[in-house]
Parts: C-alpha cells; sequence; structure tokens
C-alpha cells in the first residue's frame, strides 16, 4: 500500500539529505517528494508517497522522529485530505489534431502554456488521478516529454471524505 507522509522540518542546509539517507538506509523507496516553505518562517514541509505496509510505515515514522530538524511526522493515507500535483506535459500536435487536443485539454482544466509548430504544452493541476487519466487519453497523439511535481496534501479541516462522497454519486 502507498502511505502519504507529511513531515515538517527545521530549514536548514542538509535535512532533506539526512531523509533521503535514512530511506536508502532501510531500503524503502520514495515514489513522490515535494519540499517547500510551510506556514511558518523557518520551517519546511515534506510531503513524500511511499511504498509499504503499516508497519514498516511506523518503523520509518520513528526513525524520522530521531533525525535532528525533523519537527512533525503524520501519516495522512487514511485521513481527508486536499489533494494536487502539477504536471506539464508536451505532446504532438499537428495542424488536423491541435483544435481535439485543445477541446480535450479543456475537459481536464488543462491549460495551453506553449504553442510551436508541431507540438503543444500542457499545464495540468489536480489529484494524481487526474494526470494518469489525461496522459491516458493524450497518448495517442504522441506524448515527447512530462515533467510532473509530487503529490503535494493538506488535511481537510472539514474532515470531510471527498472519496467517500465520490462513491456515493457512483452509486446514485
Amino acid at each position: 500500500m502507498k502511505h502519504t507522509l507529511s513531515v515538517l522540518v527545521e530549514d536548514e542546509a542538509g535535512v532533506l539529505t539526512r531523509i533521503a539517507g535514512l530511506f536508502a538506509r532501510r531500503g524503502f523507496n520514495i515514489e513522490s517528494l515535494a519540499v517547500g516553505p510551510a506556514e511558518q518562517d523557518g520551517i519546511s514541509r515534506i510531503t513524500m508517497v511511499v511504498p509499504g505496509d503499516d508497519r514498516a510505515i511506523e518503523q520509518i515514522t520513528k526513525q524520522l522522529y530521531k533525525l535532528i530538524n525533523v519537527l512533525k511526522v503524520q501519516d495522512i493515507s487514511d485521513v481527508p485530505c486536499v489533494e494536487r500535483e502539477l504536471m506539464l506535459l508536451k505532446v504532438n500536435a499537428t495542424s488536423s489534431t491541435r483544435s481535439e487536443i485543445v477541446e480535450l485539454a479543456q475537459i481536464f482544466r488543462a491549460r495551453v502554456v506553449d504553442v510551436a509548430e508541431d507540438s503543444l504544452t500542457l499545464e495540468v493541476v489536480g489529484d494524481p488521478g487526474k494526470m494518469v487519466a489525461i496522459v491516458q487519453v493524450l497518448n495517442r497523439f504522441g506524448i515527447r516529454e512530462i515533467a510532473r511535481t509530487g503529490k503535494i496534501s493538506l488535511v481537510r479541516e472539514s474532515g470531510v471524505n471527498t472519496e467517500y462522497l465520490k462513491s456515493l454519486e457512483v452509486k446514485v
């Protein structure tokens, strides 16, 4: 199972290296990693997607707390969250396929950010599932390049679980 960890750290040189080293020493893979300033000056939030069972994640959490500069570790995998990712996608576009690609991009609320003679570059923001879906749809045109950020996530203060609400919509 994939787990999403939200880690608050002091914003100091070397903290990310120590965290990555911890994962490497333990033989854990990090599937996605996003780092940026948090709400307080001098604090950064690291959002990681890590494969593993509950026992392994509990172990890695304990190890993270032992590192200097780590303030808080939270497994937010089963907590209602807002999740987003950013992807830039360069796709082949001829004069005959350009309008179809733009229409498909609009369905996914993607923006065209660069137009070339034989390609379009799209900016897509959304949950990770949306990223997979648009790649599948545009694959038939020929994808030249993809650049993705890691997943970022914040716990929903409202406690509303949108995945649960989506499952209700499907049943209705």
